[in-house]
């Protein structure tokens, strides 16, 4: 069984004009499907083969087959980050999500000010996160194609700061682009669809 590539959630201009038509073709065509096609490729004949995408990462993670890591990690966050932006995006979340934006960060305008720098900051290529740890939000960035996926905490919604993902709009201008994300196109009901309930976890 290969490894599919998701498929977008929107058409490709849906989030003009914040990621163009342009950009978000480029970087699905391209990037995403590159990722799928070359880590299907790798794992084809191998114990990898029929795993899923998680398996596969925990387990190139544990033996150190960084190729198929790599791939694989890429292809998740890929398919993740489509998911974490809407052209409905950008709106300010309530219910449980917002409680914990408030406890963790004092308020929307403490999240959105602690993700830019974090996003900012992150030296080359890689990933900005939102995550659940524990009962707890917390901000953190991997470099390259490394994620939370496989660890203790809960992955709630990522951003890709790969050049790939916004030159072609913004050039050098990270920081428009990252802006644009979190008041146009941050997907606050997919983060809230991806907490886990800590009640529910004591209880089991």
């Amino acid at each position: 069984m290969k490894i599919a590539l998701s498929k977008l959630p929107y058409d490709r201009d849906a989030l003009e004009p914040y990621v163009s038509a342009e950009t978000l073709s480029f970087h699905y065509d391209k990037h995403h499907r590159g990722y799928v096609d070359k880590l299907n490729a790798l794992i084809e004949g191998t114990s990898f083969e029929g795993l899923s995408l998680e398996e596969i990462i925990v387990k190139a993670r544990e033996t150190a087959e960084l190729d198929i890591l790599n791939n694989a990690s890429q292809a998740w966050n890929h398919a993740f980050l489509w998911e974490s932006m809407s052209p409905n995006g950008g709106y300010k979340p309530s219910g449980q999500i917002m409680e914990m934006i408030e406890n963790d960060f004092g308020d929307l305008n403490g999240f959105k000010e602690r993700f830019q720098k974090a996003a900012l900051n992150h030296f080359g290529s890689g990933w900005a996160w939102l995550v659940q740890d524990g009962p707890n939000l917390r901000i953190l960035t991997t470099g390259n194609a490394d994620s939370p996926v496989g660890t203790d905490m809960t992955p709630l919604l990522t951003l890709d700061v790969w050049e790939h993902a916004y030159y072609l709009d913004y050039k050098n201008e990270r920081n428009r682009y990252i802006e644009a994300f979190l008041n146009r196109l941050i997907n606050w009901r997919f983060a809230e669809a991806n907490v886990v309930d800590q009640t529910t976890m004591k209880a089991a």
